[in-house]
């Protein structure tokens, strides 16, 4: 079906009520100092994910059919096949590991049935376990669940690796328990990265049929993942959070990693990268390729939500699967181009023992995963879109640019690579990056994409601003401190494919992750393009008013842009305060303004380290959003 381009109304009730209830119209986030500037780099920085995390998880490989003997293989298989020295070095434990939580102590008991060199004398302990992995060069996951039972404990009831025992011996998630949990996977078992998921937050209310079937506890759901309105966001986040901090407690090495896997619900894209290192952008991926459009495309337009530590997630790899095995190479290929190029974890799902040369030259492509694992950590922008073919652009520490062409569709495509797209000029340099082969152009060249072909090229030039770069070539540089999104909204744009769980049964898939509104690169909020008193902006960041930015300088001596309100603005009335701060000190900023050409903004940032960009509303009077326009928004030198 169709992806959807247009223009949704963003009026709600709710939103009405917000404002209401608010001291102030003006800038509502105002009054509580959401928009405070604190002349510093804010986001969350600990963890061991300064690029994407690569590896191995059992679940898409096995389910709950996971034993010691097949994990310590997959492990194996990494260095053996060389994957392990390209970066894959987290073997990860999904569901299906426990046995039971003893009661008298709280402590987590594993099966050890399955993984037999956990079993001591009178207790158990994956110690034993992490100590191999450790000796081969890897590190260690494991699998919980943010709230008292964990995902198989409602799907996977055939599972003969379900956890056992009384009612409370069966909650095995980290609710009520996560200081002690987080204690003993960490500092005891030696565990280095946890995926915690959140069924037992959606799934456990006290009128699901499996709750009283298994005997389960109720809990009251505080998630629902068709109504954001229903969700208690503030107490998902305050819940995860919890789970950060005992690992800052339990690691002073700050040898860790947190991936949060609440699927896409509870405003997750707002929060989660001052939170977790990876955060789930949307429901589980399956082996189909309208599934793959779907995970894809709930993060691929969130480039300026992640950034060195804290990644969008898409979820894991399936190659070698369904659509993607061995019989479709195309496929496989495309799947993994475009999780590399939007600094998508990169997390095998495949029994590796088995592994076919063909598929074994995909994850082990070095170039690609080079661009995946780049240090400068700036996801890939959406430069060119349709329904049929997008071209996605990532700016390199070194300057050069990555470019993947992405046929969506079933029928050849003749797709123009502009110089414009890449922000270059002059004669420019492509290295196709699985074929190798070479080239170069001169404002544009043609390109021919077979159906559901992804290229990804390597592209050197010179740049178009030649003293500088763009805000949107850096969004590895840029921390969203505040959206101005007041009410969280469903994203239209993401695909909607028959579901893999309920077919076509009930009335069809609808958008289900918020994220519509957010601030977006070389794009309005609303996926329009940037324009300000009919002049169009090829460049900059569209955003709302009531928002702020944080921007590293990694010395550049000047800031410039030309912002105004944005002519798609759906907010008629408010007009805008554009302010410039360099470490806390404001350099500049323009009067109130409304429906009028853009305002010129220019700063001294000689040793400035962070630059902040505020967009307050001036006397707001309306609930509707009020999108802005930061053109042409660069560092110079």
């Amino acid at each position: 079906m169709p992806r959807y381009r247009t223009l949704i109304p963003a009026t709600l009730a709710i939103a009405a009520a917000l404002f209401a209830s608010g001291s102030a119209m003006a800038d509502t986030l105002d009054a509580t100092g959401h928009l405070e500037v604190t002349g510093k780099w804010t986001a969350k920085t600990r963890g061991q994910a300064l690029t994407p995390p690569m590896g191995w998880n059992s679940w898409n490989a096995y389910r709950t059919e996971v034993d010691e003997e097949k994990v310590l293989g997959a492990a194996q298989a990494l260095v053996d096949s060389g994957l392990a020295k390209l970066g894959y070095n987290y073997v990860n434990i999904d569901d299906g590991w426990w046995l039971k939580r003893r009661t008298s102590d709280g402590r987590m008991l594993i099966r050890t049935q399955i993984f037999p060199s956990a079993k001591l004398k009178g207790d158990s302990s994956f110690k034993p376990f992490t100590d191999r992995i450790h000796a081969m060069g890897l590190k260690a996951g494991i699998y919980s669940d943010m709230g008292r039972n964990a995902c198989s404990q409602r799907f996977d009831l055939h599972s003969p690796n379900l956890p056992e025992g009384t009612a409370a011996e069966r909650e095995v998630g980290l609710y009520g328990h996560v200081d002690q949990d987080i204690d003993l996977y960490f500092r005891q078992w030696g565990f280095d990265y946890i995926k915690v998921d959140a069924c037992g937050l959606n799934y456990y209310g006290p009128d699901e049929p499996v709750v009283k079937s298994e005997g389960y506890r109720a809990f009251a759901p505080i998630i629902d993942q068709s109504a954001i309105n229903r969700t208690d966001i503030p107490k998902v986040r305050a819940l995860y959070q919890s789970v950060s901090d005992a690992l800052a407690k339990s690691n002073a090495d700050n040898d860790y990693i947190l991936s949060l896997c609440n699927w896409g619900t509870a405003d997750v894209r707002q929060w989660g990268h001052d939170v977790g290192n990876m955060w789930r952008t949307s429901q589980d991926i399956t082996p189909e390729w309208t599934r793959m459009l779907h995970t894809f495309d709930s993060a691929a337009t969130r480039a300026l939500y992640a950034h060195p530590g804290a990644w969008n997630d898409p979820d894991m790899l399936f190659v070698g699967h369904g659509d993607f095995d061995e019989n479709h190479l195309t496929e496989a290929r495309s799947h993994f181009s475009l999780w590399a190029i939007i600094n998508a974890p990169l997390i095998i799902g495949y029994d590796l023992r088995k592994a076919p040369k063909s598929l074994l030259d995909i994850w082990g492509n070095a170039d690609i995963i080079r661009i995946n694992q780049d240090r400068g950590g700036h996801q890939a922008v959406l430069e060119y879109m349709s329904d049929d073919v997008e071209i996605f652009v990532k700016t390199l520490s070194n300057g050069d640019k990555a470019v993947a062409i992405f046929n969506r569709g079933l029928a050849p495509a003749e797709v123009a690579l502009t110089a414009a797209h890449l922000k270059m000029t002059g004669t420019i340099a492509l290295t196709d990056l699985w074929s190798k082969d070479t080239q170069s152009f001169n404002g544009e060249t043609l390109m021919k994409v077979a159906p559901r072909e992804t290229l990804v090229f390597e592209a050197r030039g010179a740049r178009q601003l030649a003293e500088g770069l763009y805000l949107s070539e850096i969004p590895g540089n840029i921390h969203v401190a505040e959206d101005g999104v007041i009410v969280p909204q469903p994203d239209p744009m993401v695909h909607r494919m028959i579901s893999p769980w309920d077919s076509s049964r009930g009335g069809g898939s609808r958008a289900a992750y918020t994220g519509w509104g957010g601030a977006q690169a070389d794009s309005t909020p609303y996926d329009q393009n940037l324009q300000v008193a009919g002049h169009p902006f090829a460049t900059g960041i569209g955003i709302l008013a009531g928002s702020r930015m944080e921007v590293k300088n990694d010395g550049f001596t000047r800031f410039e842009t030309q912002a105004g309100v944005d002519d798609t603005t759906q907010n008629l009335k408010d007009a805008v305060v554009f302010q410039v701060y360099g470490d806390g000190r404001l350099l500049t900023e323009t009067k109130s303004v409304y429906g009028e050409l853009a305002k010129t903004l220019s700063a001294d940032i000689s040793g400035v380290k962070v630059v902040e960009l505020v967009a307050r509303a001036d006397n707001r009077t309306s609930d509707l959003p009020l999108i802005v326009t930061w053109g042409d928004a660069a560092l110079k030198k």
